[in-house]
């Protein structure tokens, strides 16, 4: 199998690798897929992330997701090689050290992909952010309303149905809800979003970096701003912002923003993965 036919024929990957036609080697990183690079014949390296026992969609999605990035800016996304229902195979990116200039890039980039918008906030397609579902339902707005409904509440429900979360913490999310017309700001304009956007999904290449494992949907685009502050936040984020400001300058107020932008992923966690992430969450809500 070489590149070319892997691209005309992804359907017969399976086979392939059942009978270690491919040459395969593990690789460190995911934290919930295996993930490993494949060699074919022509010499080509791949990356491939595969499941088991995947949710159903699970990586059409994701490939759908990365597709849509790569339309609104082609330098930002890996492209897609090959899908099936257990394995997302992309071209293998050779990792690199982190610098002040492929921060400015990415800011750069990441203005081009939210600048080139979209039809409605959700997207056209199932959503997944990890293995959780992600109501990607579209609707033409406001923001304020459809970011409560469909990427707070569900988690927050998750969050107390698991016990990560009691019913006094949701009270305060509930709380931020209820005033989110006013905490949101300023209108504005619907933009493309990677979606999960927190520091380990930029892969910093020998190049310049890459946005990878998205939950793509149409959105607000501080929400990946502000997502690129948790954690311990990405390496030389103030130079990101930079380079974004320069494409396309945020509003006023932006950083005052950021916790409620934060909060939709910080309930994924708690809704994922229970209580350890219940003071990040409420230290967010008490921000707000």
């Amino acid at each position: 199998m070489d590149l070319g036919y892997l691209r005309a024929h992804p359907d017969q990957l399976p086979v392939f690798l059942k009978h270690q036609r491919i040459r395969t080697t593990p690789v460190t990183g995911g934290s919930i897929c295996d993930t490993e690079r494949l060699t074919l014949d022509d010499g080509s390296d791949l990356f491939a992330k595969s499941l088991a026992d995947p949710p159903e969609g699970l990586f059409a999605s994701e490939a759908a997701g990365l597709h849509w990035l790569r339309q609104g800016c082609p330098d930002i996304a890996p492209e897609v090689i090959a899908v099936t229902d257990h394995m997302l195979v992309l071209p293998w990116l050779e990792p690199g050290e982190p610098t002040r200039e492929a921060a400015v890039t990415l800011g750069g980039h990441l203005a081009q992909l939210h600048a080139s918008g979209a039809e409605s906030f959700g997207a056209p397609w199932p959503g997944y952010i990890s293995t959780l579902p992600l109501d990607n339902t579209q609707a033409p707005g406001p923001w304020p309303s459809w970011f409560a409904e469909r990427r707070l509440l569900p988690y927050l429900r998750r969050s107390v149905d698991n016990g990560a979360l009691d019913r006094t913490d949701a009270a305060l999310v509930e709380a931020v809800v209820a005033r989110i017309d006013r905490l949101a700001g300023p209108g504005e304009p619907m933009s493309r979003l990677h979606g999960d956007l927190w520091p380990g999904n930029v892969l910093w290449g020998a190049d310049h970096a890459w946005l990878v494992d998205p939950a793509a949907h149409g959105g607000h685009r501080e929400t990946d701003l502000a997502m690129l502050q948790l954690f311990g936040g990405v390496p030389y984020l103030e130079e990101i912002i930079a380079g974004y400001q320069e494409q396309w300058p945020l509003t006023d107020g932006w950083r005052e923003r950021v916790p409620l932008h934060q909060l939709h992923l910080l309930l994924v966690h708690t809704a994922m993965f229970g209580g350890g992430y219940r003071s990040a969450v409420l230290a967010a809500t008490r921000r707000l």
